[in-house]
């Protein structure tokens, strides 16, 4: 009996244990898919794709986003009748600046694309299907240049013809991969199918698949991920350990392009110009008594040629027997065609603020109008070269003077002249004078190494001192190569007088100046700063200085010139030297 009695209490024992167990094992279960649930939340891959319409920002139907190069680009193509057109401004700033747009003439309200070769130009009229070349025209049966709203947009077809880059268009969406430059790249292989993500990090969205063997471009190496260009123009994301080692390789540029040769003419010795400067058709005839002194030279540049008018008429002052004995000499005759009136001149040094002097090179008419005659003198008397020498433009006029250089280039390449231009020192503030195309089209690049203070400064101070010669030098050595690039000297001072705050300053050649010092006694210590001789005296309440341009000056300069091997020196301008510095400049000249 008592032995039942225990095995009953035992049974409700093993009873009353197996919901306990049960339980246990239920909580065990969930406890376990939940941890499964985690782990898998934590550490399995995301297969959400992101929207690409998001991703690339596409505005409409016809917006088509570009990567260009390894940056997905702020610039948007679009596709109209099945090619892609990319803003003209756009084209200017990333491809191709040389791509000019402006009208043909005044009564002109559609515009043209120009674009300059070496012997001839390229006109597309805005909203046809003709490109002119010289003097051929191709249908091309698409726009190259159309307007959407106001905006100007250029077909990359169109641009492709004479700029070095590739282009390729993927769909689903829509979206273009250019490539513009081309040096070395990181590359890696994808050494298992894997995809390639928004960010780094498996949870984030996909961009698109990467199978296996496809190469993409490091962008950034981080210690899991890294940031890759895939070849169909994704920017994203894939974990380093589906890459293979990074590998530098060079791209190439595309076959099939011709760069166009831009041919420049050379002395094939160092130049040697000296400036001419006349006021009127009399002045001609100072040309014997002027070069009799000089030593060395081997270019004249008369200011012969003004331009007198906003439609790109030229007032001449050229002589044939000028040319004839220039000739006759061993010498060449480079003319000066400048903008700013002979009235307007002060004795023949730097001008005097004018008038807006920039409008013939508004329109094609015009500028086309000044070249032909420019030309025709060239022609008629046997000039040798065209000098350029337009001062005072403002930024309003930087493009189309810019397209005159490249346009006069064609002409005076076609009928075997030199053509060479002046420009102040480079800065920031005259940068649409574009020295960089300038060294392209030109054959001789002169900086007038001078006017560091002039008529109107504020302040004393120096015309040319050493600084401001080698900064000049330097600054356009960035932008042209030294084989075509001149440094002009002056030969003048300027006698500043200051009263209280009232700045005032004549200018006057290297005799005057010693004519004067001695005059009013000044006294002359060697400035090292300002590589020159410095005067000064006081009269009065009057302070009277100079920076002395001088033999010793001159040579300081072309020590500079000489270190910096450039090609050469121009002299501005005759008659205001004094004959000791003509050995300095000939011994500069025959190396």
């Amino acid at each position: 009996m008592q032995d039942t009695r225990r095995r009953r209490r035992r049974r409700r024992r093993r009873r009353s244990g197996a919901p306990v167990i049960l339980t246990i094992l239920l909580i065990a279960v969930l406890c376990g898919a939940f941890g499964a649930k985690v782990f898998l939340d934590k550490y399995s891959y995301s297969k959400e794709k992101a929207d690409l319409n998001e991703y690339f920002s596409i505005r409409s139907g016809n917006d088509v986003p570009i990567v260009w190069g390894n940056v997905l680009s702020d610039v948007r193509a679009l596709m109209i009748d099945g090619r892609y057109y990319i803003p003209f401004r756009d084209v200017r700033t990333n491809l191709n600046s040389r791509f000019y747009y402006g009208y043909l003439d005044a009564n002109d309200t559609v515009g043209a694309v120009m674009y300059c070769l070496p012997t001839q130009r390229v006109q597309i009229i805005v909203g046809s299907t003709a490109i002119q070349t010289g003097a051929n025209s191709e249908e091309v049966g698409y726009i190259p240049a159309m307007r959407v709203g106001e905006q100007l947009y250029l077909a990359l077809d169109f641009v492709k013809r004479y700029t070095n880059f590739t282009y390729e268009v993927f769909q689903e969406p829509a979206r273009i991969q250019i490539v513009s430059s081309f040096g070395t790249q990181t590359v890696a292989e994808v050494t298992k199918d894997t995809q390639v993500r928004v960010s780094g990090g498996i949870k984030s969205e996909i961009l698109t698949e990467a199978e296996k063997g496809h190469r993409v471009v490091i962008l950034e190496q981080m210690e899991s991920w890294s940031k890759v260009r895939t070849d169909n123009a994704f920017i994203g994301y894939i974990e380093n350990k589906r890459l293979s080692d990074p590998e530098t390789i060079q791209e190439s540029a595309p076959a099939g392009f011709e760069a166009p040769q831009y041919t420049s003419k050379s002395l094939g010795t160092k130049v040697n110009l000296a400036f001419h400067n006349l006021g009127a058709a009399g002045g001609n005839s100072t040309v014997y008594s002027y070069m009799a002194p000089t030593k060395g030279v081997n270019v004249v540049a008369p200011t012969w040629f003004w331009v007198s008018s906003s439609f790109g008429d030229i007032t001449s002052f050229a002589q044939q027997d000028y040319v004839d004995w220039v000739h006759s000499q061993g010498k060449q005759v480079w003319a000066v065609v400048d903008n700013i009136n002979s009235k307007t001149r002060i004795d023949g040094l730097g001008k005097l603020p004018g008038d807006d002097t920039g409008e013939f090179l508004d329109t094609l008419a015009t500028r086309t109008n000044l070249i032909n005659q420019l030309i025709g003198q060239a022609t008629t008397y046997g000039i040798d070269g065209i000098n350029v020498d337009f001062e005072q433009l403002t930024e309003n006029h930087g493009q189309g003077y810019i397209e005159f250089i490249r346009e006069l280039s064609i002409a005076c390449r076609n009928n075997n002249l030199f053509l060479s231009v002046d420009n102040y020192p480079p800065y920031e503030y005259n940068r649409f004078y574009d020295l960089r195309e300038q060294g392209v089209f030109c054959d001789y690049v002169i900086i007038m190494g001078y006017d560091e203070h002039y008529i109107g400064s504020d302040e004393a101070g120096s015309v040319a001192s050493i600084g401001y010669v080698a900064d000049g030098i330097h600054n356009a050595q960035t932008m042209v190569p030294s084989t075509k690039l001149v440094n002009a000297v002056p030969f003048y001072s300027r006698i500043w007088k200051t009263t209280g705050t009232q700045v005032t300053s004549e200018a006057h050649g290297m005799q005057d100046i010693r004519d004067y010092i001695a005059a009013h006694n000044m006294s002359v210590t060697w400035s090292a700063e300002a590589g020159q001789n410095y005067a000064e005296v006081r009269e009065g309440d009057t302070l009277i200085q100079i920076w002395v341009e001088d033999a010793q000056s001159i040579a300081q300069k072309i020590d500079v010139m000489r270190t910096a091997n450039i090609a050469g020196i121009a002299e501005w301008r005759l008659d205001f030297e004094t004959p000791d510095v003509w050995d300095v400049i000939a011994a500069y000249s025959a190396e």
